[in-house]
């Protein structure tokens, strides 16, 4: 467990794509669950389940078994909120007809963790082995827990930083509106007292912003402001 929280706190979780932070997390839990041998992460959004990281093909195999069926561990623990632990795929009766069909791929046996999120569950971890009973202990449930709430905060965090960036694009959206109207102002003044178009009335306004080394923006506001009349 120490080996595993001291991989865990390597991790950088802010400023990086969130797909290689979840990569990462999966080969840390890998290393760090005893008898693991294939990792991921599965993710819900509606009815909809997609492995958004993973460590082994095995992982990928069993989860692609589970999403044409609509049903399995790692979707159910996500959608549930609950552990789900397989100890022996040969003797599995919640989900037999994956379980049949899963051990063709090597998996024998597996632990899916739920993950929550903002008072929700929205997908989980889950680690497979080739082995029987390899999960059945609560060194190794303790472990996939610590992994599955680092991971949690990692897409909180990216989430965050998401609305973040979404926050600043609407800024300079709404900048670039304004900007855009005042200047279309400051043209309609140059085309009424100079009598040109809106072409030499654009034209005007860059040369002003090249030669007193202001932003047309400013130039434009300037104009706009010296033909209205002041408030009473």
């Amino acid at each position: 467990m120490e080996d595993l929280l001291r991989d865990l706190s390597q991790i950088a979780l802010v400023d990086r794509p969130v797909g290689d932070v979840l990569t990462e997390l999966v080969q840390a839990a890998e290393r760090g669950i005893s008898g693991a041998e294939s990792v991921s992460i599965t993710l819900l959004q509606g009815e909809e389940a997609f492995t958004a990281a993973y460590s082994g093909e095995m992982a990928l195999r069993a989860e692609e078994l589970q999403y044409e069926r609509g049903y399995g561990p790692c979707m159910d623990a996500g959608r549930g909120g609950v552990v789900l632990r397989v100890d022996d795929m040969r003797t599995e009766q919640r989900w037999p007809d994956y379980a049949a069909h899963v051990l063709d791929h090597g998996v024998r046996s597996s632990l899916s963790i739920p993950l929550p999120f903002q008072g929700a569950v929205i997908g989980a971890l889950n680690t497979y082995s080739t082995e029987p009973g390899t999960f059945a202990t609560a060194q190794a449930l303790d472990a996939a827990m610590t992994v599955a709430e680092m991971i949690a905060i990692a897409i909180a965090i990216a989430n965050v930083h998401a609305h973040a960036r979404l926050g600043e694009e609407a800024a300079n959206l709404r900048l670039a509106m304004q900007s855009r109207a005042v200047i279309e102002q400051a043209k309609g003044v140059l085309m009424a007292q100079r009598g040109v178009d809106a072409d030499r009335a654009f034209e005007i306004l860059r040369e002003a912003s090249m030669r007193y080394n202001r932003k047309l923006r400013d130039i434009a506001t300037g104009i706009v402001e010296s033909v209205q009349l002041p408030q009473e």
